[in-house]
């Protein structure tokens, strides 16, 4: 068992990667098998040590017998072991027959799977049903099986997958395993980590079934987990001699009638992540009392476009869109907004706006949560999170820039930098303002790079990376003090400086 790898691979690129191993690195795939059930039992063991009774449910392909070898290292510790076989047994071959032959040479029995199975008395169910290779919805003798796991109220242990997931996307086919822990191999399938995956593999262990790390070298992923080992380097400790004025000034725009808290949010993240300056463009009601919340942040009334243009001239970093509402004044700060070429942060209100009227452009930072990409993109967020990565390209297609697709598993894509996934945040962040202090944040991160780099695609990318990774963090840490119902976004907040300072507060 290895801590969980960046590299994030496709269904069709794990199963290169096991012929790799087999036929060029001449590792058998009944070892590769039994290596595989090995790490599943030790995890097992590890999660769940006084467990006793355990229920297997095996399909007909390599999933299934990854289960009749867990099966057989359960039976042999002195489990109570009972084992159904789903589908036709006369359907096993290869490996997993002879797993199926050693599971009944070792005195245990296949049962066949029958619709209405009660396993309400195990411990612990097994599921061993489909693996990767699944690429339509889940119907018939494997929905019952999935169904028959789900409703036994026991823990759920999976293989490699939960039988229903897709591998690829994340979506739930048909039905899906409810896990309460998974156990993947060889390659971290991207699946596990994005849309319905979070929910349904619980806690997830990687074990590379000790294929040798060359195997592992020779696919380069097309994604990669987001982490702070790799962009740590973003937020070294200043210099001595810093000023305010090489740390840049972000000017956060919105705050239509009734919505301050929105842009107030998003400006003191952009604070409490070391911007030098932080400006606030807002309806006149509303600056006053900005400001005397938090007097760091000057906050201006704004009416007219005349107004924002001489604000726009003094910013290094834009956000607009937090509380900014749909109004002809919305539009008008939005319009001018376009008009420059700074960088800028599109969000909220601002991404409702461009739905309407699109507009392609290549050093921008766009971050939609799934109802606003399926706005952007003309469809509906169902359709957005039964394919996120199809959605992050369809969205850089049409709008260019860097995309930050918000949710579990946030996903964050440029031209210049491919596709990475943070595994990290909880699910205390569904709540309002979230997403304000999150543009916040990637805008305090990205003015305090260097005025002449931040123009840069790259740049923005590597920001907005880094925001998505540090604003997960802030609430995990904030989730971990205070529990996960009821987490504010001004909760968030007030653990950014610790996760922006890592040498400081190590």
């Amino acid at each position: 068992m290895r801590r969980l790898p960046n590299a994030l691979y496709r269904a069709e690129e794990v199963r290169e990667l096991d012929r790799i191993a087999i036929e060029e690195f001449n590792v058998s795939g009944a070892t590769l098998m039994e290596n595989a059930g090995q790490a599943a039992f030790d995890a097992l063991r590890e999660r769940w040590p006084r467990l006793r009774r355990v229920a297997v449910l095996v399909g007909t392909g390599n999933n299934g017998g990854d289960g009749f070898v867990i099966a057989r290292l359960a039976k042999a510790a002195g489990y109570e072991v009972r084992l159904w076989q789903v589908g036709d047994l006369a359907r096993l071959k290869g490996d997993a027959l002879t797993m199926a032959t050693q599971w009944q040479d070792a005195g245990g029995n296949i049962d066949p799977f029958t619709e209405g199975l009660d396993l309400g008395g195990s411990e612990v169910v097994i599921d061993g049903l489909l693996g990767t290779g699944l690429n339509s919805d889940v119907t018939g003798v494997w929905a019952d099986a999935i169904r028959a796991i789900n409703d036994s109220h026991a823990r759920v242990l999976a293989l490699d997958i939960p039988s229903g997931l897709d591998a690829n996307t994340g979506s739930v086919l048909g039905v899906a395993v409810k896990a309460h822990l998974t156990v993947t191999f060889i390659g971290m399938k991207r699946g596990l980590l994005t849309g319905a995956g979070p929910r349904h593999v619980g806690q997830l262990v990687y074990s590379d079934c000790r294929v040798p790390p060359e195997v592992l070298m020779r696919i380069k992923p097309t994604c990669s987990r987001l982490g702070f080992a790799a962009l740590g380097h973003l937020l070294a400790p200043r210099p001595r001699d810093m000023h305010k004025g090489q740390c840049g000034h972000v000017l956060v725009i919105g705050g239509d009638t009734g919505m301050a808290g929105a842009v107030r949010l998003a400006a003191e993240a952009a604070a409490r992540v070391g911007a030098g300056l932080v400006s606030v463009a807002t309806r006149p009601e509303h600056a006053a009392s900005i400001s005397a919340a938090c007097p760091e942040i000057m906050a201006h009334p704004v009416e007219s476009t005349s107004t924002l243009r001489a604000l726009l001239a003094k910013a290094t970093v834009v956000v607009i869109g937090p509380g900014l509402g749909q109004s002809d004044w919305a539009q008008q700060m939005l319009s001018a907004v376009l008009e420059q070429d700074r960088p800028v942060v599109v969000d909220a209100d601002a991404l409702n706006l461009l739905a309407v009227e699109p507009v392609h452009r290549q050093y921008w930072i766009l971050t939609p949560h799934p109802g606003e990409a399926a706005r952007l993109l003309e469809t509906n967020a169902a359709t957005i999170q039964a394919d996120r990565f199809a959605a992050m390209d369809a969205l850089l297609e049409r709008f260019g820039g860097t995309i930050v697709l918000k949710g579990a598993g946030s996903l964050v894509a440029s031209a210049e930098i491919p596709v990475g996934l943070c595994s990290d945040g909880n699910p205390g962040m569904s709540s309002g303002g979230m997403g304000d202090v999150l543009s916040g944040v990637i805008a305090g991160l990205l003015a305090q790079r260097k005025p002449k780099t931040i123009e840069t695609g790259q740049a923005q990318a590597l920001a907005a990376r880094l925001g998505v990774c540090v604003h997960a963090s802030a609430a995990d840490i904030a989730a971990h003090e205070g529990g996960e119902r009821g987490l504010l976004a001004s909760d968030v907040i007030a653990m950014l400086r610790e996760v922006v300072n890592p040498a400081q507060f190590s």
